[in-house]
């Protein structure tokens, strides 16, 4: 038969300059396997050349999951996760719920990156590659919380024209710092408006919409130079009224395009008459608050990405920009940043998709990519609530929501701790999280009890009856193992397992014929309605009955119990002549314990102890010694029978009699 993926291969996918060219995921496939086909070798080989490839790549699987800082990312957001799926969305709040879920989410991958940072730092000096190794996953982190924060604002919060460029402004913000780490390098500095960044800065602030700060930057240069005092006056006012769209005061996009135009034509009368000729810096800030598209390419070295150009751009150009006509813009100004005969890099081709609109190419970019599961399956959940999923099917059995969680699940319980969360993720995956879990419980080591005990309430509670029986059994194997019968009976009752509860009793009561005490007696003494489990275990169960009521004194009970144990004939025969030498302290007290019937009834038992007492049985009795001793206990018990139904006989005569 021919191998079915001889013309496959790994993908294996790079993130320059984010995951510094180390393998970190390959190509996304409903079974997730390894080899996949691609491009080039579709193409027709020559007669007569191999077609297996001559080489092959190695994926490795990612260790984010034992990473200890990841691993509490991942723990705070499991709780998300279940406060989303267990929340009841109304129509009116549904929107601002998801919003405050999504932000929920990003607010953790921010502490864990900030974490992170100072983790690399810490142990730069002392580990190096242990700091390039934070180093890398703070910059996968960073990328994350980057596709997330534009995510929400296109598809969840699904932000409109007018409100739309506000909320793409403050993912610029929150996203490129450069402005900010050389603002504070001219803030330490002995004069900071003679810095050699301080119009970088100013002009940073001015193309990030952040004027407020700006004008307080220009107010100290102002300062500085009286003479130009009424030429920064003029920029100021330019810059403390420039409009900003507000949805709070019902104001409508056609009255915010009025107030910016007439806005932007002062800026254009200023540039017009000269106003800042003078200053080239002023001038070209000016520029830009008019508009000038080729004023903003000036400062590329200011733009540090293609996606803050373009939000620059349009701020100062088209400020109620359409979601819809976003995509045509960022393709330009990736044109800009991607040199001739080059391709963007992975995270410009998920930005840009999501620029599109296409939700299903950012996740499918994202699974490629991306160095664990968690990123994808908790963004595609959120959007799946969105109903924005709805209409893509996968062609292997369930929707692209329920596949991403299980396998991030499945990823989870490969880790130690991890593995109690990855139980609710498949909960919540209605058509096949039922099938996940149950092959996997079944592969979780089950190294203490204390860890069994909580596989075992998970399966209960989910009435996992065959992996509660299974579990259980394993456990009462082990004890059973290291000679710890009263857990090994514990368990054996658990996973009500009639023969191996007998076969743990015959070892109890094996143990007690040597001992002559039951080391579980507590345990065994309460077992209630578990003795029922096996004639056997009920015997077990009631012969400690029986000790606990002699040690209370309590005779006539005792006494009741121990002949009814023989004459129901579920004890062992083996064990008659114990319960029969039971009697004999009872039979000593100065009251009548046995009755005239009962001594009978032990009579006839003790015949039948012997009657079945064969002579290979005597022969093997008398190798080891044990002949002497047998006979010795014989005559003890007639005497003894004898003895107490002549006191019998009197007792209930005189007692007739009277």
């Amino acid at each position: 038969m021919a191998d079915p993926y001889m013309d496959y291969e790994p993908v294996i996918t790079y993130i320059p300059g984010v995951n510094r060219g180390e393998p970190i995921g390959f190509e996304w496939g409903p079974t997730q396997m390894l080899l996949y086909p691609t491009s080039h070798d579709r193409k027709e080989r020559a007669p007569g050349s191999s077609s297996r490839m001559p080489t092959i790549q190695a994926v490795f699987n990612d260790k984010d999951i034992y990473s200890p800082i990841l691993s509490k990312l991942f723990n705070e957001s499991h709780g998300i996760f279940m406060t989303l799926q267990n929340t009841e969305h109304e129509c009116t709040t549904q929107k601002v719920e998801l919003v405050s879920i999504s932000r929920n989410y990003r607010s953790v991958i921010r502490a864990y990156l900030e974490e992170l940072h100072r983790a690399s730092g810490n142990v730069y000096s002392e580990d190096p590659s242990m700091s390039s190794q934070y180093d890398d996953q703070v910059s996968i982190l960073s990328a994350m919380e980057l596709i997330w924060n534009l995510c929400e604002i296109l598809f969840i919060e699904a932000a409109q024209a007018g409100s739309l460029l506000s909320h793409l402004m403050d993912w610029i913000r929150l996203h490129i710092c450069q402005v900010d780490a050389m603002a504070d390098q001219i803030m330490v500095s002995e004069n900071p408006v003679e810095h050699l960044y301080y119009w970088n800065v100013v002009t940073g602030y001015v193309l990030q919409g952040r004027l407020a700060e700006a004008r307080q930057l220009m107010a100290k240069k102002a300062a500085t130079e009286p003479a130009k005092r009424s030429m920064y006056r003029c920029m100021d006012e330019l810059m403390r009224t420039f409009p900003t769209f507000s949805h709070a005061n019902n104001q409508t996009i056609t009255e915010f395009e009025l107030k910016w135009r007439h806005w932007q034509e002062e800026c254009e009368r200023c540039l017009k008459e000269g106003t800042f000729a003078s200053n080239g810096d002023l001038l070209l800030i000016c520029r830009i608050l008019a508009g000038d598209g080729d004023a903003v390419s000036e400062k590329m070295d200011l733009l540090s990405t293609w996606y803050h150009l373009m939000v620059s751009k349009l701020l100062y150009s088209h400020p109620t920009v359409k979601p819809t006509d976003l995509y045509q813009y960022a393709e330009l100004c990736l044109d800009h940043f991607v040199t001739s005969g080059s391709q963007p890099e992975a995270l410009d081709r998920i930005l840009l998709a999501a620029f599109e609109f296409n939700i299903h190419q950012v996740l499918k970019d994202c699974s490629i990519i991306l160095n664990n599961w968690w990123f994808v399956s908790h963004l595609t959940d959120l959007l799946d609530h969105c109903n924005l999923l709805q209409s893509h099917n996968l062609h292997f059995g369930s929707n692209l929501r329920e596949f991403l969680i299980l396998e991030y699940a499945s990823g989870l319980f490969n880790h130690e701790s991890l593995w109690q969360l990855a139980v609710d993720y498949f909960d919540h995956c209605p058509q096949f999280g039922r099938v996940y879990l149950e092959l996997y419980i079944e592969r979780i080591p089950l190294n203490t009890e204390r860890k069994a005990l909580k596989v075992l309430r998970i399966c209960e509670k989910r009435q996992m009856k065959e992996q509660v029986r299974s579990i259980c059994k394993i456990m009462a194997m082990k004890a059973m193992r290291n000679n710890r019968l009263g857990s090994a009976l514990s368990w054996s009752v658990r996973a009500k397992d009639s023969f191996f509860a007998t076969l743990i009793s015959d070892r109890l009561l094996q143990d007690y014929s040597v001992k002559g005490s039951f080391s579980d007696f507590d345990l065994i003494s309460n077992l209630g309605s578990s003795m029922l489990l096996s004639d056997r275990l009920t015997f077990l169960g009631k012969y400690c009955e029986f000790h606990k009521l002699y040690g209370e004194m309590q005779f006539a009970k005792a006494a009741n119990l121990l002949l009814s144990l023989m004459t129901a004939r579920i004890a062992p025969r083996s064990f008659w002549m114990t319960l029969l030498l039971d009697a004999l302290p009872m039979m000593e007290q100065k009251e009548v314990i046995f009755s005239t019937e009962q001594t009978y009834a032990l009579m006839q038992c003790l015949e039948d102890v012997t009657a079945d007492d064969t002579g290979s049985e005597r022969e093997m009795r008398a190798v080891g010694g044990e002949d002497e001793v047998a006979t010795t206990q014989l005559g003890l018990l007639r005497l003894a029978f004898t003895r107490n139904l002549a006191k019998a006989i009197v007792h209930e005569g005189t007692h007739h009699g009277s």
